[in-house]
């Protein structure tokens, strides 16, 4: 018979609590394999966003083409680049001096300059036995005279003038060869000037086609097309000569292609000068300051055409 004790009793009872102590410990963690984490996602670094190739077009209306140097001045100021110049008209004569520099007041400079003795060589022999009152020789002395580049190839901005073919009808795009030319051809409003013997043709002023030439633009590559109208009010009770009989018919022609053309440019800019008389050049600084205005009016206009060409490709 086995004796218990108090030690024993002790010893058993320890043994017990010891054994109901590790009983009730929660049972080992089960070491999980480490997994690698996934490797980082290559960052692709993202190059300038894309440029659309814009387009400047210059209509035509004589002394009025000087509202073109406020608009250049704005879209300088504004940041807004120009890729290709086409103009009509004096269109092509502010054009190319703007094509040749990149620089407004250059620009400027050189365009106020002009006058209309240095355009118009008016002369009786031309009226009674020529095609014009003016042979053009002045103006195309005047444009060698004041535009450095002499083909249009070396000019730094791209750059078109348009002219008519006087025999078959058609839109003429003089973009390469003599600047000088070009301008003539395209500046030669019929029953003012002689038509203009150039590349083969007989060219006329490109406003009786095509007074704002947008579609030339749209051919040679342009996403955004800037148009620069400054066509006359057709209404004009103060006929009284031959030249302007000429000057009215030039007018009421340009006018309605215009109209058509118009409605292509993705920013159309008006300055507000259509009462200025085409060989009006006492009206100078208000022409300039018009276009200044009137593109600043139209800046925000471009401003978005550009940004929803480029969200649109990106």
């Amino acid at each position: 018979m086995v004796k218990i004790t108090r030690n024993w009793i002790i010893r058993a009872g320890g043994a017990l609590g010891l054994c109901l102590l590790l009983a009730c410990q929660p049972p080992a963690p089960v070491p999980v394999p480490a997994v690698a984490p996934p490797p980082p996602t290559p960052v692709v670094p993202q190059g300038p966003p894309p440029k659309p190739k814009i387009a400047l077009v210059l209509g035509g209306g004589a002394a009025r083409g000087f509202a073109h140097i406020g608009v250049i001045r704005t879209l300088e100021q504004e940041k807004i680049p120009v890729d290709l110049v086409v103009g009509t008209s004096v269109g092509s004569l502010i054009g190319a001096i703007y094509a040749a520099d990149r620089n407004s007041f250059e620009l400027e400079w050189t365009a106020f300059q002009l006058q209309k003795e240095d355009l118009f060589d008016f002369g009786v022999l031309s009226t009674v036995v020529g095609m014009g009152f003016a042979k053009g020789d002045k103006l195309e002395a005047w444009v060698k005279g004041h535009i450095k580049p002499t083909d249009i190839e070396q000019l730094k901005i791209p750059f078109a003038a348009v002219a008519t073919d006087l025999n078959w009808g058609q839109k003429v795009v003089l973009d390469r060869g003599s600047v000088a030319r070009a301008v003539r051809a395209s500046s030669a409003i019929p029953g003012v000037f002689q038509p203009v013997q150039h590349q083969g043709k007989i060219l006329v002023d490109g406003g009786v086609v095509d007074n704002i030439p947008i579609s030339v633009a749209r051919a040679k590559g342009a996403d955004i097309v800037i148009a620069v109208d400054i066509s006359a009010n057709v209404g004009n009770p103060n006929i009284t000569n031959l030249v302007g009989v000429s000057l009215q018919a030039a007018n009421i022609m340009f006018a309605l292609n215009v109209d058509h053309a118009r409605r292509e440019a993705d920013v159309l800019i008006s300055p507000a000068i259509g009462d200025v008389g085409t060989l009006d050049f006492t009206q100078k600084k208000r022409c300039m300051e018009a276009g200044i205005l009137a593109a600043q009016q139209s800046a925000p206009a471009i401003h978005r055409a550009i940004e929803k060409w480029v969200a649109a490709r990106r």
